[in-house]
C-alpha cells in the first residue's frame, strides 16, 4: 500500500486524509448506489442462470460458496466506484483479477505473519512467494498507471466545493479517482494516487465481502429474521431497483448489517500508538485511578471482544439486530456514557457516537475509516438484492463453518450455501 491512508506516517496521513475524505461526499454516495445495484444485479443474474440450468436437470437448488461470490462482487464494486475500472470478476477471470487476488492474499499474509521476512535483502527475489507478489504487483500497478494517465488526460480541474456539487448521477465517470485528479489536476502525484487506490482496493474489498458472508451466515441460522428482512425488502422495493432513497427505508436490513459487524467486526483488532502521556479510565471493576499510558505506547484494541462484552451488550453473543434501537444505561462502568441512539440524529447507521465507542466496526476519531458509509451502503444493497430473489440456507451445520482471523474474519473453507428462487418472484 506504499504511503496510502492506512500505513502512512502521521504527517503523510494528515495530508492524504485531507485530500481523500472530501471525495466520499453525499452526492458521490448517492451515485454509488447505482453502481452497487448494477454490480449486484450482475451477480444475481449469474445465480439465476445457474438455477435455470439446474431446474432443466430436475433440480431446485444450487450450491455456492457465497464468500467467494461476495468477494468477486466487492472487487467489481471497488473497481468501478474507486477508479472506474470494470474487473467483471463475477463472470470472468483475467490476469488483472488473478493479480489482485494474489496481492490481497499477500496483504493478509503480511498482516498476520510474526516475522517480516519480506524485508530481508534479496527476499523479494529468493522467496518464490515474494517473486509472485512482485509480479502481481507489477500487473496491478501497470493497470492503475494506465487509469491514472487516462484520468489526467481527460481532467476538468476545479475546486472541492464545485466538485461536490457535480451531477454525479449523470456523470459517465463518477469514480473517486476522477474526483482526486480533477481536484489536484496535473499536480496529482502518480505514485501517491496509485498508493491511495491500492489502499482502498485492499481495505475496501475484503471488508465488504466479510460483512456479507457473516450476515448470511447469521440469517441462515435465524429463518424468522431472514423472512422479516425479505418482507421489508418486498414492501420497500417491490419490483423496483434499489436506490439511495430506498436504503433509508430498509431499516431492519441496515440493522442486520451492523449487527453482523458487531459479531464479526472487520477488522477484529485495532492498533493505536499514544503520541503523549495519557490516563485511561478504569472501566468495569478496574483501577479507580485509571491506567497511566506513557508516550509511544502501542495499544491493542480487541474489537471482537469489545463487541461481545457483557458489560456493554445484553446477550452479547446473540444475533439481535433490533438491539441498536434501544437505549442502555452505563450501569457504573467508569468512562462509558452508555448507549443512546439519539446522540447521532439523522445517522443512517449506528456508529461509535451512539455507543460511546462500545461499537467500533470502522474505528473512531480522526483515524476512523473514511469509506464507512460506502461499505455499509454497498453491503445493504447487495444483501437486499440477494434476499429479494432467493431463499438461502447453509449447506452444512453452523459448526462446520470454521473461522480464520487475520486482517479480517473470514472462513477457512468458504461459506457453502444452498440457494433457491423465492416463490412468486419474477
Amino acid at each position: 500500500m506504499g504511503k496510502g491512508l492506512i500505513p502512512a506516517d502521521l504527517e503523510t496521513w494528515k495530508l492524504r486524509r485531507r485530500v481523500i475524505a472530501p471525495g466520499f461526499h453525499a452526492l458521490y454516495l448517492e451515485a454509488m448506489a447505482k453502481v452497487f445495484t448494477d454490480c449486484s444485479e450482475r451477480t444475481m443474474l449469474k445465480f439465476e442462470k445457474l438455477l435455470e440450468e439446474e431446474c432443466s436437470r430436475g433440480g431446485r437448488t444450487i450450491e455456492l460458496d457465497l464468500e467467494a461470490e461476495f468477494s468477486s462482487l466487492a472487487l467489481d464494486i471497488i473497481g468501478l466506484g474507486v477508479f472506474n475500472y470494470d474487473f467483471g470478476s463475477v463472470t470472468k477471470e483475467s490476469p488483472v483479477i488473478k493479480a489482485v487476488y494474489g496481492t490481497l492474499f499477500e496483504a493478509e499474509h503480511r498482516s498476520t505473519f510474526y516475522i517480516p521476512y519480506w524485508k530481508i535483502p534479496l527476499a523479494t527475489w529468493l522467496v518464490p512467494r515474494q517473486r509472485k507478489f512482485q509480479s502481481d504487483l507489477k500487473v496491478i500497478n501497470d493497470c492503475l498507471d494506465g487509469l491514472i494517465k487516462n484520468a489526467k488526460e481527460t481532467r476538468e480541474e476545479t475546486d472541492v466545493e464545485k466538485l461536490q456539487q457535480r451531477d454525479y448521477l449523470n456523470l459517465k465517470d463518477a469514480s473517486l479517482l476522477r474526483f482526486l485528479v480533477d481536484m489536484r489536476g496535473a499536480d496529482a502525484d502518480d505514485r501517491q494516487l496509485r498508493d491511495d487506490l491500492m489502499t482502498m482496493l485492499i481495505a475496501g474489498h475484503e471488508t465488504t465481502a466479510a460483512v456479507l458472508t457473516w450476515a448470511i451466515f447469521l440469517l441462515a441460522q435465524h429463518p424468522s429474521k431472514m423472512k422479516k428482512a425479505q418482507a421489508e425488502i418486498d414492501s420497500v422495493l417491490g419490483q423496483g431497483r434499489t436506490t439511495f432513497e430506498s436504503i433509508k427505508k430498509l431499516v431492519y436490513l441496515r440493522l442486520i448489517v451492523v449487527e453482523a459487524l458487531r459479531l464479526y467486526p472487520q477488522p477484529p483488532l485495532l492498533i493505536r500508538r499514544s503520541l503523549r502521556s495519557d490516563r485511561l479510565p478504569g472501566g468495569y471493576n478496574g483501577d479507580k485511578n485509571g491506567y497511566e499510558i506513557p508516550p509511544s505506547t502501542d495499544i491493542f484494541i480487541s474489537v471482537y471482544n469489545l463487541h461481545r462484552s457483557p458489560y456493554f451488550w445484553d446477550k452479547p453473543n446473540e444475533f439481535e439486530p433490533e438491539r441498536f434501537l434501544v437505549q442502555k444505561e452505563s450501569q457504573g462502568i467508569e468512562g462509558w456514557a452508555g448507549f443512546d441512539p439519539s446522540r447521532s440524529p439523522g445517522a443512517l447507521y449506528p456508529n461509535e457516537v451512539i455507543s460511546d465507542f462500545a461499537f467500533l466496526p470502522f474505528g473512531g476519531g480522526p483515524r476512523k475509516c473514511v469509506g464507512d458509509q460506502f461499505a455499509l451502503m454497498e453491503s445493504t444493497i447487495a444483501l437486499a438484492m440477494l434476499l429479494k430473489k432467493f431463499d438461502v440456507e447453509l449447506k452444512g451445520s453452523p459448526d462446520s463453518v470454521e473461522l480464520v482471523t487475520g486482517a479480517t474474519i473470514h472462513t477457512k473453507n468458504g461459506l457453502w450455501c444452498r440457494l433457491k428462487t423465492r416463490p412468486n418472484v419474477h
